[in-house]
């Protein structure tokens, strides 16, 4: 395996993996290429999928435990449903998009220079466009339900103030956001590769407790394509109310995880400062 070899102190320190270049501001020749187009097609039925899935639990909840305080699959259940459905999707999309599914995990990684400006935008256009037509299926099995019982879309609980609920955003999209990038760490894939399965099983477990802890707050958002669907769909005015919380925190988690990953636990800040010492030395 080929070695590489960091700079930040006095002596160098050689490594059994290798970090893939930043990716370019912008890249033209992404444009020309098919692997760009099936990955955008990729984010796009992934998402789809996603709400159709996550959205129907949450549909079938609310209409069970109507008549039966202790029917249907409960939150424990939808958490689940959301977890489970992110592991199986990410599982299946890794190696052709890199299994974003979620405008936030786009910008964290855009912001660490992982993807391009331009996929970028594309995977989030995607993400949402899938978002809305899998909302849009399900309200169209599931029509009178879908209407009566909120139609899946975000709100802030009742006695819980903006803040609060912006709060949940931030934190449980900082939790999501940073496991992705703990769990596709080219140094913990080096070491990992005899286990496929690895990056996706946190990620999925990762949604599954953000759930558990913020369902009660806001339904858990931390997905802005989710909410943006749901609300799309739903056409309600309250599932509009606090939108911007479930674009805004997300958003915010993840541009913290990004730079807390890249700059504190991979040391990217004192990497730069040894490079520049390493330059201005030779002169």
């Amino acid at each position: 395996m080929v070695k590489d070899v960091e700079v930040g102190g006095p002596e160098f320190i050689t490594k059994d993996y290798q970090d893939p270049p930043p990716a370019p501001l912008i890249d033209p020749e992404e444009l020309t290429k098919w692997s760009f187009y099936r990955a955008i097609i990729a984010e796009f039925v992934a998402t789809l999928l996603f709400l159709y899935i996550t959205v129907l639990t949450v549909i079938g909840y609310k209409s069970q435990s109507a008549t039966d305080e202790c029917g249907g699959v409960g939150i424990l259940g939808i958490a689940w449903a959301f977890g489970g459905m992110i592991f199986v999707l990410v599982y299946c999309t890794a190696g052709i998009s890199g299994g974003h599914i979620n405008p936030a995990v786009t910008f964290g990684l855009f912001l660490a220079r992982k993807v391009s400006l331009i996929r970028a935008i594309m995977y989030m256009v995607a993400q949402c466009v899938g978002a809305i037509c899998g909302c849009g299926l399900v309200k169209a099995f599931q029509r009178a339900y879908y209407v009566r019982y909120g139609g899946g879309a975000n709100e802030l609980g009742d006695g819980y103030s903006t803040g609060t609920g912006l709060a949940a955003e931030i934190i449980g999209t900082f939790v999501l956001v940073y496991t992705v990038f703990s769990a596709t760490d080219p140094k913990r894939s080096a070491r990992d590769s005899h286990v496929p399965v690895l990056a996706p099983l946190p990620i999925g477990f990762a949604v599954f407790m953000v759930h558990l802890a913020t369902i009660p707050i806001t339904g858990t958002g931390i997905n802005p394509a989710r909410s943006f669907g749901a609300a799309v769909i739903y056409g309600k005015d309250k599932a509009w109310d606090d939108q911007w919380i479930f674009w805004a925190g997300p958003f915010i988690g993840a541009a913290i995880a990004a730079l807390y990953h890249q700059y504190i636990l991979r040391a990217g800040a004192v990497k730069a400062l040894g490079s520049f010492r390493s330059s201005a030395s030779a002169y």
